[in-house]
């Protein structure tokens, strides 16, 4: 595999987890425009363990992560009191503090970026992709999954029924900050060198793209979006100044055609039972 396929194979396996943290949010309903923020607090916090302390790659991604969700917890407590265009425009303002915030901070470089964390690997980066993958699968066939269900599709009737929809709204939002945190952690020690423009508001943009084209109403959408749409403008190179705009085409097309995402809840669901059932005719 030459280094220009390792990279583009790196940056959708980041873009899955980035995907897979707008997802987690997007589950209450809400739609956050500041994941690209809580994946610099992930980026820079990991790599200045790794390269001002010493500290191995991995405890490093973890309290980078969980720096992200403490955060992400924090500003949630106000945060998600709002609801809609407002939930949208604060989190977009929290992103650009979080981008100009270490744009200005001198330990971990400044304007003039930060160099040296190393150590990331595809097998790393994959691997926390298959691990989250897993995760959302059991907590999509599980009680609290159902119960997220019944959140997005009506908050009053979760109310109703006897759920708490602050604290569900608030832990999948943690959960949310926690995976872009992994997420940044994973891109800064891949890329060796991380500056603030490279978590602009777009990145978090394009995350949420993942995730509707995909298919908002099951985790698979959010990585089959993300995958595809990684991929595409790469394999669009040979079209070179109408690259972007056949690749936009194709995104108005999808909104067209497909405005629920290319996965529902019920495809996915049909190609379980469809699995289902053939390991039950291998098991008679």
């Amino acid at each position: 595999m030459s280094v220009y396929t390792q990279g583009v194979v790196a940056l959708m396996g980041i873009n899955i987890l980035m995907a897979l943290s707008v997802y987690a949010i997007i589950m209450t309903d809400q739609v956050s425009l500041g994941n690209a923020g809580f994946m610099a607090i992930g980026a820079y916090t990991s790599a200045y363990l790794t390269v001002k302390m010493g500290m191995p790659i991995f405890p490093a991604l973890i309290i980078g992560a969980l720096t992200s969700s403490f955060i992400g917890f924090l500003i949630g407590i106000p945060l998600l009191r709002l609801e809609g265009l407002y939930f949208v425009m604060g989190t977009f303002g929290f992103g650009e503090v979080a981008r100009t915030f270490f744009m200005n901070f001198e330990p971990t470089g400044g304007a003039y970026g930060f160099r040296g964390p190393v150590g990331a690997t595809l097998p790393m980066i994959y691997g926390w992709v298959l691990a989250l993958i897993l995760f959302f699968w059991l907590l999509s066939h599980s009680r609290l999954g159902r119960s997220l269900d019944a959140l997005r599709d009506d908050h009053e009737v979760a109310r109703t029924i006897g759920l708490n929809v602050t604290v569900l709204k608030l832990g999948l939002f943690w959960l949310g900050s926690f995976v872009a945190g992994i997420a940044g952690g994973l891109y800064a020690h891949y890329m060796f060198y991380i500056e603030s423009g490279n978590f602009h508001i777009l990145v978090s943009a394009m995350a949420i793209l993942y995730v509707i084209l995909g298919g908002m109403y099951t985790f698979w959408g959010s990585v089959l979006g993300a995958v595809i749409f990684s991929i595409l403008p790469e394999a669009l190179r040979f079209m070179e100044d109408w690259r972007l705009s056949l690749y936009g085409a194709v995104l108005v097309l999808m909104m067209i055609f497909r405005p629920s995402g290319i996965i529902s809840r019920q495809i996915v669901r049909n190609i379980e039972d469809w699995i289902g059932g053939i390991f039950r005719k291998a098991s008679v």
